[in-house]
């Protein structure tokens, strides 16, 4: 399967996929935290992915993300950007297309969510919701679950990378994404 990963610095669904036996190549504006995979540094729009079978998309959430609602009513201009690059992603020519994001206002804006899962359901003991927008991609079955519910990326302390470090999908979620949706056809 040829596989797209968008706005992904971490290579970590990515690389999950290329382990699979994978074609996988991710994409973003900056360069990959991981050299185990390709990688191209750009904007996803310009690219083309029509030749591929899905896609993972990991929109910014900086201006979409319920976390940041105390400041929804200065950033009009952002969210709208933002929501109409949601749009963009979730409109490109790919048969299989997945639109990762936390709670977020796409929910209220665009439509709400396939899916909501949780760290904790693929083997780590932590909780961050995250929703999943599916189109021709089955719900993602959970693979381990655990004990424990921390909220480490709510506690997690200010600092320069702090944005980078609440960005990444978990190892456990992005190996069952590989395993189940690289199996699909």
């Amino acid at each position: 399967m040829k596989v797209g990963i968008l706005c992904e610095f971490s290579g970590i669904v990515r690389d999950a996929f290329i382990r699979e036996g994978h074609e996988a190549i991710s994409c973003d504006l900056l360069p990959s935290d991981s050299d185990f995979g390709p990688h191209i540094i750009g904007d996803c729009l310009e690219q083309d992915w029509s030749s591929f079978d899905l896609l993972i998309c990991h929109p910014p959430c900086t201006h979409l993300a319920v976390s940041g609602a105390r400041w929804f009513k200065d950033k009009q201009k952002e969210q709208q950007e933002a929501l109409e690059f949601v749009k963009k992603l979730m409109n490109l020519p790919v048969y299989k297309i997945v639109i990762e994001n936390p709670v977020s206002i796409i929910s209220s804006k665009i439509k709400k969510p396939d899916q909501v899962i949780q760290p904790w359901q693929f083997g780590h003991g932590e909780t961050k919701a995250t929703c999943l927008w599916l189109k021709n991609v089955p719900l993602l079955q959970p693979t381990l679950i655990v004990d424990g519910r921390e909220h480490k990326i709510h506690k997690m302390s200010p600092g320069k990378d702090r944005w980078k470090k609440r960005s990444l999908t978990y190892t456990g979620i992005a190996e069952a994404m590989a395993k189940q949706w690289g199996k699909i056809k």
